[in-house]
């Protein structure tokens, strides 16, 4: 297994607003926020994000932090699995113009609304099975993805992350630490099917082989 490491730490962040989702959210939000379309991307803040538009300021520093930390050559092969619309591959071409940046998401809204220049290189698919053959990738990147997917369909998520990965990947998903992160959690959560505490995502690692670098979405 790989190290845990927050490697998204340049991100900006923004005070979520936990305990007004918690009180307000229904299963009817959760129902449409799991289709992954419009309302989840560009609709109202219970759905989703409440409106997801490129801002260079948001992957800017964090894909040249990808690159410095794996070392990675001008013409890396990298992958983003749960990639949206496309933006944090748009900053890695503009940072690593000779890479060969490639996405996987299984909302055909966000392909179909993703950077133009990205598009061709976004698949509609499901991590669970990604349509590449093994250690076709550099580094593989996995963001707030695999939660998103029943357990069983996690396991088979992650090996096929260390499937088409090199050796090289990098992924997070909603955990907690403490009983207070737990029920932030609880009000926060619209979309994901799996969450646990961190050290019980360790032994999963550890189960389905994952070998790649990880860390945690905290609702806070």
């Amino acid at each position: 297994m790989g190290q845990e490491i927050d490697l998204l730490d340049l991100y900006p962040r923004s005070k979520r607003p936990i305990d007004e989702r918690g009180a307000l959210a229904t299963d009817e939000n959760k129902r449409i926020a799991k289709q992954f379309g419009q309302q989840y991307f560009d609709g109202d803040r219970m759905f989703g994000y409440g409106g997801y538009s490129y801002q260079e300021r948001f992957w800017k520093d964090t894909v040249r932090r990808f690159r410095d930390h794996y070392r990675l050559t001008e013409n890396a092969r990298i992958l983003d699995v749960g990639c949206a619309k496309g933006f944090m591959m748009y900053d890695f071409k503009k940072l690593m113009p000779q890479a060969h940046i490639e996405g996987v998401d299984i909302s055909t809204y966000a392909k179909e609304n993703a950077v133009e220049t990205m598009k061709p290189f976004i698949h509609v698919g499901n991590a669970k099975k990604l349509p590449f053959q093994d250690n076709s990738f550099d580094l593989v990147i996995c963001i707030n993805t695999v939660h998103n997917l029943k357990l069983d369909e996690c396991k088979l998520a992650l090996r096929e992350l260390q499937r088409v990965s090199g050796g090289k990947a990098f992924l997070t998903v909603d955990a907690w630490r403490n009983e207070k992160e737990h029920q932030n959690m609880l009000k926060w959560n619209l979309t994901a099917e799996t969450y646990m505490h961190a050290d019980d995502w360790k032994k999963l690692f550890a189960e389905t082989g994952y070998q790649g670098d990880y860390f945690w979405f905290i609702a806070q």
